[in-house]
């Protein structure tokens, strides 16, 4: 009995699983409702191009966002400048007549050669805007337009303050870039980048507005830049950046990055806006030069001991006056030692190095509004700023000076170096050259006491001191001179 029973199990089971797995697979697979297809003939082989189906209508109708239609008539206007410089080679075995001689055909100088890029901003006048730095020093100039053609360029002026630079080329049919408003800008702005990176030809990045009124970099001059994410490599110097409606708001000079060009852009570029380099421009075109105002004015940080002794807040910022130069603006509009400037033309002004860029942005005879803490008491002051000499003799100042030409520092020097004046030129044989002064110097007080620049040395100087000592930087080295 016990065989059969087993049998009659496994015959039960067997038949639950089946009806078991029907179930699942039709609850599964829903083509098990569905009527058998008819018999079809197999369908001819398509091409590849008839199998696609088309895009929906509604898709068609709507155009993709693109920036090619704005770049079309933007790419023109933006140039290869290419730079070539003579250098010559110093070997000291040509000192040798005998060397010189033997080896004729050694060359003894070579050419150093550069690219970057520019933007053609007056089609008529051949008027090309780019950077100092990529024409300085340069023998010959030429320029590479987007169509093939390369032109000679002839150099109009620049502002190494600024890094601005204006060339000109004589060609027709030029494509030009209108000038955008730059102080219209804001943070989050789309802009583009336009030029010719590591020497590749019309290249464009994009990116947004990161900041305004960027400043505080050492070693890059007077400072207004716009920040932006755009990629800006070696090569995009003096390039066109456009906002969307193609209008050029900047010019690109230069890239933030600690490790070098060698690692890579990391986002961090900026451009000089067109308001400053407008500026430039029509200077370099009506006098030849740039000519700023100064205040007349030198000053110093504020901090907690100088803000308490005010009767301020330890927490006040801005720009301690320590002196005021007679004959200059502010003495004119009442300016005074121990007043405290927060801010000028609308800007906050929170340290003396902010009060001297924003001065060195301004034209001579610009009006400028000031805003002073005066006896803790806030004060509206509006200073026409007038020109100082850029340069003067130093027998002007002193005797013992004669012979040596002093100037102001260059302001990529300045960033560097802080308050002092260089001395630009020392006559061979002068009673200065005796004295030990060299060319290139920088003079950083002296005993006659501190000063900021120029028209402070002058103003210390009024009174020379009977025992003249210089205290003088002279490449990484501090020393003193005393001048007899």
């Amino acid at each position: 009995m016990r065989p059969a029973t087993t049998l009659l199990a496994l015959t039960a089971a067997a038949a639950f699983g089946g009806f078991t797995a029907t179930a699942l697979h039709q609850t599964l697979d829903n083509r098990a409702q569905a009527a058998p297809a008819p018999m079809q003939p197999a369908p001819m082989p398509q091409p590849l191009a008839a199998s696609l189906s088309p895009p929906p209508a509604s898709t068609q109708a709507a155009p993709m966002p693109s920036l090619a239609p704005m770049l079309q008539r933007v790419m023109p206007a933006v140039v290869s400048v290419h730079t070539q410089q003579r250098v010559r080679v110093r070997n000291p075995f040509f000192d040798d007549p005998f060397f010189r001689r033997m080896f004729p055909q050694v060359p003894q100088e070579r050419i150093n050669e550069s690219l970057g890029s520019g933007v053609i901003i007056d089609a008529a006048q051949g008027y090309v805007l780019t950077n100092h730095h990529v024409i300085e020093g340069a023998d010959e100039v030429s320029v590479s337009l987007a169509d093939g053609r390369t032109l000679k360029a002839e150099f109009l002026g620049s502002d190494a303050d600024t890094d601005v630079a204006l060339i000109r080329i004589a060609a027709d049919d030029l494509t030009e870039l209108p000038l955008g408003d730059s102080s219209a800008l804001q943070v989050g702005d789309y802009v583009v980048a336009i030029g010719n990176p590591f020497g590749l030809s019309q290249t464009v990045t994009s990116g947004i507005v990161s900041a305004v009124g960027r400043s505080g970099i050492r070693g890059l001059g007077y400072q207004n830049f716009i920040q932006t994410d755009a990629s800006i490599n070696p090569g995009n110097s003096g390039g066109a950046l456009v906002n969307l409606r193609g209008e050029l708001v900047g010019i690109n000079t230069a890239s933030l990055n600690p490790r070098g060009s060698a690692a890579g852009n990391i986002g961090l570029g900026l451009a000089i806006p067109t308001a400053l380099a407008r500026s430039v421009v029509q200077q370099l075109v009506t006098v030849g030069e740039v000519r700023r105002g100064t205040l007349g004015i030198e000053t110093q940080a504020l901090n907690a001991r100088l803000a308490r002794s005010l009767g301020l807040d330890e927490a006040q910022q801005g720009a301690l006056v320590t002196r005021v130069h007679p004959d200059s603006g502010a003495a004119a509009a009442g300016l005074r030692p121990g007043d405290v400037v927060i801010a000028a033309g609308g800007q906050r002004i929170a340290n003396p190095l902010m009060l001297h860029n924003y001065e060195g942005l301004q034209q001579v005879g610009a009006k400028v509004a000031l805003q002073v803490l005066r006896d803790g008491k806030q004060i509206n002051l509006g200073v026409a700023l007038r020109e100082q000499p850029r340069a003067l003799d130093g027998a002007s100042l002193d005797e013992r000076l004669a012979g040596a030409r002093l100037a102001e520092l260059p302001e990529a020097l300045r960033q560097a170096r802080g308050r002092g004046v260089l001395v630009e030129d020392v006559a061979a044989g002068s009673r200065a050259a005796q004295n030990g002064l060299r060319r290139g110097d920088v003079i950083t007080a002296t005993s006659a006491g501190n000063f900021d620049d120029l028209a402070g040395l002058r103003a210390t100087m009024a009174r020379p001191p009977q025992q003249l000592v210089l205290l003088i930087v002279r490449g990484n080295v501090q020393g003193r001179l005393v001048m007899q």
